[in-house]
């Protein structure tokens, strides 16, 4: 029932801002408990947590990527929305947007498709 959905640019230029929306459906992002991830997977290596943002609005991200990322939401729409700023080709990477909780195990019940990314000029 709950359904995750990225949108946004394939191709970005160098030095220039990703952004990128995750439209939620058959759940509220502000629902007690839940929390709204970024993870995205480089091709030919693993997936990296990138961040997230709380059901209380709340946001936290991985050390590597704090000074350039920011996550947002717009409840009205329920939506979040990654911006990376000062991207590379470092950046190229499918990107998902996922859906986490925790009962002692923390661990997420549901994901978007992922969109690919391309960081070119």
């Amino acid at each position: 029932q709950v359904q995750l959905q990225e949108s946004g640019p394939g191709l970005v230029k160098p030095s220039q801002t990703l952004s990128l929306t995750c439209t939620v459906s058959g759940a509220s992002i502000t629902t007690n408990n839940y929390y709204w991830n970024w993870i995205r997977q480089p091709p030919g290596k693993g997936l990296e947590w990138m961040g997230v943002i709380a059901f209380s609005g709340s946001t936290y991200y991985i050390p590597s990527l704090k000074s350039r990322t920011s996550i947002s939401r717009d409840t009205s729409k329920n939506q979040f929305i990654l911006q990376l700023s000062s991207v590379t080709p470092e950046d190229t990477a499918v990107y998902y947007c996922a859906r986490s909780f925790s009962t002692g195990i923390y661990e997420y019940d549901y994901w978007g498709q992922g969109t690919q990314v391309t960081v070119s000029s």
